[in-house]
């Protein structure tokens, strides 16, 4: 898979094999469950920057050669849109080795090393905890039974990155020793795990390594979602029906939806707060909005473009589409149990919102979906 000689590598493999037959729904075929989650971690590169900002350690420019370092790099200058190669990075991380300030920080590394010995706690705990089978046994419990998922996923821990990324999953595809971002279907799917700002999960240890949990969890149900997908013949079938860039929102709201549930799961046991109540209906609400207009005969291609990016890249209270997925993950989960919501992931975006405007004519004090949503679900 990936053989770095200086990488620490961890391997945790869970192998869950199910033996229940379900009837799924609208068209979807009855099979035996096998579901399979295999994660390669690699602490190399976050082991050996803390050593770094900590005044030891290796060379900056073989910290810098790291898959995962580089994986950093490519996507720090993704975010900042700015040119950054690997002699960039190996002067930040020599500035960092003996605590001087350079004039620009895209890598945020002086605030990182500023909270280095916290990151190599945490960095222990998630070595000492088995924190890889934790997150395998999370997301394995969304999955339907006659999901067949199979999948090995490197997951890299980093400690320095841009303020907007704490963890993300990309696919890639290596050119020698760099990595290339690609589209769907194409290379592998990759976690990237930022422990410069976990640190910010919490006051404890303890806390933060909740915090990284979820996230993880949050970004691995996204991995192995999608390797279900390309292994789907259903889904396939429904990507060729449904694309509309209304239908891109609902399968963003549904793919990102269940993702943020698992995550609050992880958090709070998915009990809100009333102040989380008030937010979630007002993100709703502003989904609606945005639906709505996805829906008009005068739309866009170029407002298309910008409604389905605001809707889970412009915060995380304004990612519209997001949160109004965890507000009917949540409930479909809570109402109906977690079968029912598992059987989205096999039938799909519609009978997930579907679901919800069933459980709408139940209890008037959901936050409601306009009716322009509902009958176009038709």
């Amino acid at each position: 898979m990936i053989c770095d000689r200086l990488a620490c590598r961890v391997r945790v493999c869970s192998l869950i094999l199910l033996a229940l037959f379900l009837r799924a729904r609208e068209g979807f075929g009855q099979n035996t469950a096998s579901l399979s989650i295999i994660l390669d971690i690699d602490y190399g590169s976050a082991e050996r920057t803390i050593e770094v900002y900590q005044g030891s350690g290796m060379m900056p420019r073989e910290i810098a050669g790291l898959r995962g370092s580089r994986i950093a790099l490519a996507t720090t200058s993704l975010v900042t849109q700015r040119h950054l190669d690997l002699p960039t990075l190996e002067r930040h991380l020599e500035a960092a080795k003996y605590n001087q300030r350079l004039e620009d920080d895209p890598f945020l590394m002086v605030e990182a090393r500023g909270n280095a010995q916290p990151m190599k706690e945490l960095l222990r705990e998630l070595q000492r905890r088995n924190f890889g089978q934790r997150v395998v046994s999370t997301v394995e419990q969304l999955f339907p039974s006659e999901a067949r998922v199979s999948s090995r996923l490197p997951m890299f821990f980093v400690a320095f990155g841009p303020q907007q990324v704490d963890a993300f999953v990309r696919r890639v595809i290596w050119d020698g020793p760099n990595p290339r971002f690609v589209g769907e279907g194409e290379g592998e799917l990759t976690i990237v795990v930022n422990l410069a700002h976990a640190v910010s999960y919490g006051s404890s240890t303890d806390e933060r390594f909740i915090g990284v949990l979820s996230v993880v969890a949050h970004e691995v149900f996204h991995a192995a979602f999608g390797a279900y997908k390309d292994t789907s013949p259903a889904w396939r079938r429904y990507y060729a029906t449904y694309t509309t860039p209304f239908d891109n929102l609902l399968d963003l709201a549904h793919n990102e939806g269940i993702a943020y549930y698992l995550s609050l799961v992880q958090r709070t046991h998915g009990r809100l707060t009333p102040e989380w109540e008030q937010r979630l209906r007002s993100a709703c609400e502003t989904f609606n909005r945005n639906a709505d207009e996805l829906l008009s005969p005068g739309l866009t291609e170029r407002r298309a473009f910008e409604i389905l990016r605001l809707a889970n890249t412009s915060g995380y209270w304004e990612s519209f589409g997001s949160m109004a997925g965890m507000v009917i993950a949540r409930q479909i989960d809570q109402t109906l149990g977690r079968t029912a919501l598992s059987e989205t992931i096999a039938t799909g975006p519609h009978t997930f919102f579907r679901t919800y405007a069933e459980l709408m004519k139940r209890d008037s004090n959901l936050p409601q979906l306009s009716a322009a949503v509902v009958r176009a679900l038709r």
